[in-house]
């Protein structure tokens, strides 16, 4: 039997949070996960943990690790936190952009725009955004961003994806990698911002509506 490490075991407790199989306030009992997984404790708390890097689990002090609830106002605060972390990674990535760099880019746009789930939409949004930045040189950074797009993905794709569907945040990243492209710093930066605001803003508009 192959050996299950702890990166399996998040990416698999990851998908069950975002496909909402363990729901908000689940508890995740790491002996039981053991046994499922069939291995020791140790994979199973390094993988907790990131979960709740991720801002995808808490430790509560009567169930132990559960699968953490945010309210919109909770995601549009992780979201400004956002805009602040991928700005400054964009600004500093630019200048060492490269070709290789643009066409992975591009390649990734191009996949995106053949794409039909919300989930594809995600997944590729991510890594679209994280291409862009990877020349920064700043692997912490880079951490944080993906910690918090992984932590808010997972609501922005139930509250807006009905509503931004596919082509309104892809005209952005076409925008912004033509920015990139052509070295305009400051372009892509605004553009940035003006593209996480928008989510801000249908977070905002879905709650009045279901309000």
């Amino acid at each position: 039997m192959a050996h299950v490490t702890s990166d399996q075991i998040l990416a698999t407790l990851r998908k069950r949070i975002f496909d909402g199989d363990l729901g908000g306030g689940t508890p995740l009992d790491q002996e039981q996960l053991a046994n499922e997984f069939g291995v020791d404790g140790l994979p199973v708390n390094d993988a907790l943990k990131r979960l709740e890097g991720e801002g995808l689990v808490r430790q509560d002090p009567q169930k132990g690790t559960v699968v953490l609830v945010h309210t919109i106002d909770d995601v549009i605060e992780m979201l400004d936190i956002r805009i602040g972390l991928e700005t400054r990674a964009l600004k500093l990535s630019i200048p060492n952009l490269r070709h290789a760099h643009i066409a992975e880019a591009e390649a990734i746009l191009a996949t995106y725009d053949e794409a039909n789930s919300p989930s594809s939409w995600a997944y590729l949004n991510l890594k679209f955004h994280l291409t862009l930045y990877r020349p920064a040189n700043r692997p912490r950074l880079l951490r944080m961003i993906e910690d918090l797009a992984l932590g808010t993905q997972r609501y922005t794709r139930i509250h807006i994806s009905d509503m931004l569907g596919r082509d309104r945040p892809q005209h952005d990243h076409y925008a912004i990698l033509h920015a990139a492209r052509i070295g305009d710093v400051d372009l892509a930066v605004r553009l940035l911002e003006d593209h996480i605001t928008q989510t801000q803003q249908a977070l905002l508009a879905s709650r009045k509506r279901s309000d």
